[in-house]
């Protein structure tokens, strides 16, 4: 998949299938799936550094991420999150941030948010670097909009939603992830760009989906919201074959002979 496909599948009603992924194994067995994108979130800082918010990620740690994740494929297209504040301090720091990312693997960047970020939007993409936009909830904004809650509800707050989507699609955006806003105004802003849409907790008529992939393997022991759907039990699967294996070592079941060397 590349740029260019992401149009095209809106064209033709096709869904879009986006997610997250963080390290080489992951990145290896989604290379073999029906995935059609990977985003390289920073919710890395999350789910594998075990920050309470996305705020620690940075730069280092999303080029490590996004090199890992590139080793592992072949054809996905990979979406590295710039991290906070990458993009608020000076154009030439911005520029530093994309071209690290870009040469650690990504094909695109996703940019949080819009107020104040029209200008900068327009000139990586002019720079010749695919930008995906981010509207809703947008968890680097956690302080400032008072939690993980979800977005646009009133009349006011979903007509800024709907000028700033349309801002993001003029800019250059090629897409725009809307997260956590009410499934009618996501509907009513799919139907009004050219771009996709790319939904988490935005329902079911936007052009595509995306979710973290440890809430979707169930890997998190604390953490479901709505939104999610777990599609298997991972964190009591893993948690059985560790317990499977420290019994058969407990109990002189493993190694075997077979899983052993002679001389």
């Amino acid at each position: 998949m590349n740029v260019l496909d992401f149009q095209a599948c809106k064209k033709r009603a096709e869904k879009i299938v986006m997610l997250t992924c963080y390290d080489y194994t992951s990145a290896r067995i989604v290379q073999d799936s029906d995935v059609d994108v990977i985003l390289v979130g920073d919710s890395a800082a999350m789910v594998m550094h075990g920050h309470a918010t996305t705020l620690p990620a940075d730069s280092e740690m999303m080029c490590r991420h996004i090199e890992s994740v590139a080793r592992g494929t072949r054809d996905k297209f990979i979406i590295g999150d710039m991290p906070f504040l990458s993009f608020r301090r000076s154009l030439p720091d911005t520029m530093q941030t994309v071209g690290d990312m870009m040469k650690a693997g990504a094909h695109a960047v996703k940019l949080e948010g819009f107020d104040g970020n029209g200008n900068t939007i327009a000139h990586i993409v002019k720079s010749g670097v695919p930008v995906m936009g981010h509207l809703g909830l947008t968890p680097q904004s956690v302080h400032q909009i008072g939690g993980y809650r979800v977005q646009g509800r009133d009349d006011c707050a979903a007509d800024t939603l709907r000028q700033e989507a349309l801002a993001c699609e003029q800019a250059g955006c090629f897409a725009l992830v809307l997260e956590c806003v009410p499934e009618q105004l996501a509907a009513d802003i799919t139907g009004s760009l050219s771009i996709p849409t790319i939904g988490i907790g935005a329902g079911a008529h936007t052009d595509g989906q995306v979710l973290v992939m440890q809430d979707l393997l169930g890997l998190s022991a604390d953490f479901k919201p709505k939104f999610v759907r777990q599609y298997l039990a991972g964190r009591q699967l893993w948690k059985d074959a560790f317990n499977a294996w420290a019994s058969d070592v407990r109990n002189g079941h493993f190694p075997t002979t077979d899983e052993s060397y002679s001389q």
